[in-house]
């Protein structure tokens, strides 16, 4: 008997174009459906989180790949704001970063973030970072599948 497997429901917090084009790529998996939605700051990101405004339909992410370098709310203040929310908490979120300093991986941590990764400059090393962090966490891991929200 074959099981149906929805859809996986991630949220890209990234202002960076090419990067969000990259990401997406990267992500891509015939094996894993993944619906890819796409915040470009904090406030975005939040509002899709909470389902307020016109996210008011958005479904609860079950990964969330955060940038911490963001306009307005910064990928930081994002992070407290889903780690403090008991509706949020439970969401695995990680950090991609252009910083590799030590003090924003320690910040981040302390966050709870579940993984951080600094974002390396070469295309082909960026995507194969991301491809290895999809397949950790969509193949090798388990992220908490949350309940389809009002538009999954």
């Amino acid at each position: 008997m074959s099981e149906t497997v929805r859809p996986l429901n991630l949220l890209l917090v990234e202002d960076n174009d090419a990067d969000t084009h990259l990401t997406i790529t990267a992500l891509r998996d015939a094996l894993i459906p993944t619906r890819i939605h796409l915040a470009k700051d904090g406030e975005s990101a939040i509002a899709f989180l909470r389902h307020t405004g016109p996210h008011a339909a958005a479904p609860s992410p079950d990964l969330v790949l955060l940038d911490l370098n963001l306009s307005g709310i910064d990928g930081f203040q994002v992070l407290q704001e889903i780690k403090s929310d008991p509706d949020l908490k439970r969401i695995p979120v990680i950090v991609i970063s252009g910083s590799d300093r030590t003090e924003d991986r320690r910040r981040a941590y302390e966050l709870q973030a579940a993984g951080y990764l600094a974002k390396p400059a070469e295309f082909d090393k960026y995507f194969t970072a991301i491809r290895s962090l999809k397949d950790h966490w969509f193949h090798t891991l388990s992220v908490p599948l949350t309940e389809p929200g009002p538009a999954a």
